[in-house]
């Protein structure tokens, strides 16, 4: 008798696995209330600060990097919306990874039966998808309450953006599971993890929208990984994308994607090696 758990594919059982591990991650932030809310309080606090800065400067400067004024706010509100959902600022997965590090339980994780990178990816996109809804509906509502700011009426626009959040997750965990698999090596990736989160408010364009800055930084910064992680999705929501450039951006986002999981993979690899070295 043929049942249906031999007839199911693997890949089935595959995603059925990766499902699971992203609800369980999406159920264990969701426990975290207090810390969620304070952080809501604090992205909107600073929500505030950062829109009343930048109507000043579009007054003194209107249309700068060709955002009208309540493009600005706006960008102001989205982005605050994506910093923790991305990741900017480090975290999530991560804090797990360094912990385990520091007591060996490492080992275990690369002798489960289930890829070590695709378990971390399940891990943060679940804990994305809690942030998204928790960390980034409560700022952005809060920003239209109170300023004029400027909200996708097409339910294409949201869909598009949804998605290039989503690519933006994937691209922060690239970049973040790289520097997480130094620990390998270094033991501790502290250091590192501060210099990136350095760049990455930086060149994400958490701080200002890229269009902004001046000279060779202007020409660069549109086409580093950084740029996927907040640049993108914020101006696909303002609709600054439209046509082909939507297709553009989402394509650039895939392009990094794919590269640093890639990257990340061959690191694995290499970092696996020389565990096994040292575990004679």
């Amino acid at each position: 008798m043929v049942t249906d758990l031999q007839l199911r594919p693997p890949w089935q059982d595959t995603a059925h696995l990766y499902l699971a591990i992203a609800r369980g991650a999406f159920r264990r932030y969701s426990t975290y209330r207090a810390a969620t809310l304070a952080g809501a309080f604090t992205n909107t606090v600073f929500g505030f600060i950062l829109a009343y800065t930048f109507l000043a400067l579009w007054q003194a400067r209107p249309g700068l990097g060709g955002y009208d004024t309540s493009q600005a706010v706006t960008y102001i509100w989205v982005s605050q919306s994506l910093l923790v959902t991305v990741a900017v600022w480090g975290g999530g997965f991560q804090d797990d990874v360094q912990e385990r590090f520091r007591s060996g339980d490492i080992a275990v994780d690369l002798y489960r039966p289930v890829d070590f990178q695709g378990w971390w990816l399940a891990t943060d996109l679940g804990r994305a998808g809690f942030h998204l809804l928790a960390r980034g509906v409560v700022p952005t509502l809060a920003g239209a309450l109170v300023f004029h700011t400027r909200l996708p009426r097409s339910p294409y626009v949201w869909a598009v953006f949804l998605l290039s959040v989503l690519l933006a997750v994937v691209v922060s965990f690239g970049l973040r599971f790289l520097v997480s698999l130094t620990g390998f090596w270094l033991h501790d990736s502290e250091g590192i993890r501060s210099v990136m989160l350095v760049v990455a408010m930086f060149f994400s364009g958490m701080l200002l929208p890229i269009s902004l800055f001046p000279g060779w930084l202007g020409q660069i910064a549109p086409v580093l990984p950084w740029a996927a992680l907040i640049q993108i999705p914020t101006d696909l929501f303002l609709e600054r994308r439209t046509g082909g450039a939507v297709l553009s951006g989402l394509a650039f986002q895939v392009v990094w994607a794919v590269l640093l999981l890639a990257a990340g993979r061959a690191a694995q690899l290499l970092a696996t090696r020389k565990v096994v070295v040292q575990g004679g």
